[in-house]
């Protein structure tokens, strides 16, 4: 991993599903690069030791798919840190796997409360802290089963391209702002979320991706990290690729 020095002095950012994968690695290279972090997970045990371990400033236990459990933990993480200028939404679940017909209702409205609504909350929560300062980096986490839809994870593939909807209507509201709001659709990479697929469904992920492998946390956070930063300024309501070639549109 390439590490820019002191990309992110001065700016204090905030992580959903930061205590594991892609949002611990990318809260750690903010640090790295001299920023502040405020990591937003469910396990308090589990946070203080990847704070410990990132070097971020703060953590907030809170379930994003409760509002006002987000705007608490919004305006505590403002206050800790002084400001919010970046907001990576990295919180997300996979849900059943399973044909439609046999989907299970309640897997289905998990994964929309946590995956979309939770987007939703977060961003509603925090751009207002974004707004007093006029600028602002918000990276929504989607998937490249946003825009294919994959077989079997129905509710996953519909909040994926929910959220990619919602990014580029957010976008467009704040684009005469200092507010970026921008989305990446990952392949699949190699991360704790994994461990909630069977072993037939990841093999069926990587069978589609081109390059023949799964991703590395590092190369999902470099992309991330470029979109939270300074400059990205001319790139809003947009999507991303990361994809080793899966998703070339």
């Amino acid at each position: 991993m390439s590490v820019y020095a002191n990309r992110f002095q001065g700016r204090c950012a905030i992580v959903t599903g930061g205590a594991s994968g892609v949002g611990r690695e990318t809260a750690a290279r903010i640090v790295a690069e001299g920023g502040q972090v405020c990591l937003w997970d469910l396990d308090a045990g589990v946070l203080a030791e990847v704070a410990k371990a990132t070097g971020a400033s703060n953590f907030q236990v809170v379930d994003v798919s409760d509002n006002d459990a987000v705007v608490r933990a919004a305006n505590a993480s403002a206050e800790a840190l002084g400001r919010v200028d970046i907001l990576v939404v990295g919180a997300g679940v996979t849900g059943a796997t399973g044909p439609v017909w046999e989907f299970p209702v309640d897997s289905w409205r998990r994964v929309m409360d946590i995956n979309l609504n939770g987007a939703f909350y977060c961003c509603r929560a925090v751009v207002p802290h974004m707004l007093k300062n006029d600028y602002g980096r918000i990276v929504n986490v989607s998937s490249v089963a946003g825009k294919e839809g994959n077989p079997n994870a129905s509710a996953y593939s519909a909040s994926k391209a929910g959220l990619l909807g919602f990014t580029k209507s957010l976008g467009k509201e704040l684009a005469q702002t200092g507010v970026r709001v921008n989305a990446i659709t990952p392949a699949t990479f190699k991360s704790p979320i994994l461990d909630q697929l069977p072993q037939s469904q990841i093999d069926y992920m990587q069978s589609k991706i081109p390059m023949g492998r799964l991703g590395e946390l590092d190369e999902v956070a470099s992309l991330i990290c470029w979109l939270a930063s300074e400059e990205c300024s001319f790139s809003t309501a947009a999507t991303f690729d990361i994809s080793g070639g899966r998703t070339t549109y």
